[in-house]
């Protein structure tokens, strides 16, 4: 009897400690990168487009240089270190076609406003037909998240692009959207000055975006001064300079953005605030052009595979299956609730919400 009972209260503590530490994610970065193409993230850099004189700015040996090899798996490295090394063996990427792992957009229009809206609304209304739609009438998953008792004024989000405000519908959702030429708070001296550094310098395409370099920063500091639950940034070069053609420079984008996410996991894992208890998922709004090699610059309805994505996700209690290699169809719209999921929240609305990517939890 006695033994029956030291095993019990034995097995009581022991549960009891384990329950203690077992890691749970408790916080979440969102990153997406516009328009970055699945073909280069599973096989690196297209040696078609980079010999394209139409596309390499001149610089193809530079290219070659930088991210050329005859093996799919050392370009890829070469290009995408951060996702290659540390991604691929402690999370999960998925959205390789040449195994049927498939990652669609479920909306028709294959392109920004509508591709956000999908990953962030978990729904697809056709009626967001536009990059230049109205503010969005859907209710966001951050939104959500933004009203619950322990994330309230502890969600944000980034943005090159000025049309987050409304894609987010800032006005209405309550928490901060720093979009476009914006700063966070002028209150702040860092946040003030990297403001005006982006108000004064020189967009390189249009006056919507703004570069990526600004938003990253402001991100970082935020992340790091107010430190959030639930932050959000939306990097936005690599579709900017993908409409331009510049193949040189869209690779260069996308390889500071793995940079930025080894900063943003670095930063994480050295915080005790979020060292083992936050997930960082990585997506896009689109695909584009591939089986036309020209049609790489494009993506809508009528360009072929540019409603192909890919997505990856890391943190603790997601098992490290590294690279997913099993026949599979997910849909943009699965993400926000696969967010939620991840932070233990139901996400419902007055829209339907599409159920969570279910292969990300499977031991």
């Amino acid at each position: 009897m006695k033994l029956l009972l030291t095993f019990i209260l034995f097995s009581f503590f022991a549960l009891r400690l384990f329950s203690q530490t077992v890691p749970k994610v408790e916080n979440i970065i969102i990153v997406t990168t516009d328009g970055f193409r699945w073909q280069e993230v599973f096989k690196g850099m297209d040696s078609i487009i980079a010999e394209n004189p139409k596309f390499n700015q001149n610089k193809k040996e530079e290219i070659f240089k930088k991210y050329g090899s005859t093996s799919v798996l050392e370009r890829r490295k070469k290009l995408l270190p951060f996702i290659w090394n540390t991604i691929s063996t402690q999370g999960q990427i998925y959205g390789n076609r040449a195994y049927s792992n498939k990652v669609d957009n479920a909306n028709p229009y294959w392109y920004s406003y509508p591709g956000y809206s999908e990953i962030f609304c978990g729904y697809v209304d056709t009626s967001v037909n536009s990059n230049n739609y109205k503010a969005n009438p859907n209710t966001n998953v951050l939104e959500f998240m933004n009203k619950q008792k322990d994330f309230n004024n502890k969600v944000a989000a980034f943005a090159a692009w000025s049309a987050f405000d409304r894609i987010l519908n800032e006005q209405r959702s309550g928490f901060p959207v720093t979009c476009g030429s914006q700063s966070f708070n002028n209150n702040d001296a860092a946040q003030k000055l990297m403001g005006e550094m982006k108000r004064n310098s020189h967009p390189p395409y249009d006056t919507t975006a703004y570069q990526d370099v600004f938003t990253h920063y402001q991100a970082m500091d935020y992340l790091q001064k107010q430190q959030p639950r639930v932050l959000y940034i939306s990097y936005g070069e690599t579709d900017e300079w993908a409409h331009y053609g510049n193949y040189s420079d869209y690779l260069d984008a996308a390889h500071r953005v793995d940079k930025w996410l080894n900063d943003l996991w670095n930063y994480i894992q050295t915080s005790p605030t979020y060292k083992n208890k936050t997930a960082l998922f990585i997506t896009v709004d689109h695909g584009r052009g591939d089986s036309i090699k020209t049609e790489w610059t494009s993506h809508n309805s009528k360009i072929a595979d540019s409603h192909q994505i890919w997505f990856a996700v890391m943190g603790p209690t997601i098992a490290p299956k590294g690279e997913m290699k099993t026949e599979v169809q997910i849909y943009q719209k699965q993400f926000a609730q696969t967010v939620a999921d991840l932070l233990g929240l139901n996400f419902t609305c007055e829209h339907p919400v599409a159920p969570a990517v279910k292969e990300i939890f499977e031991k």
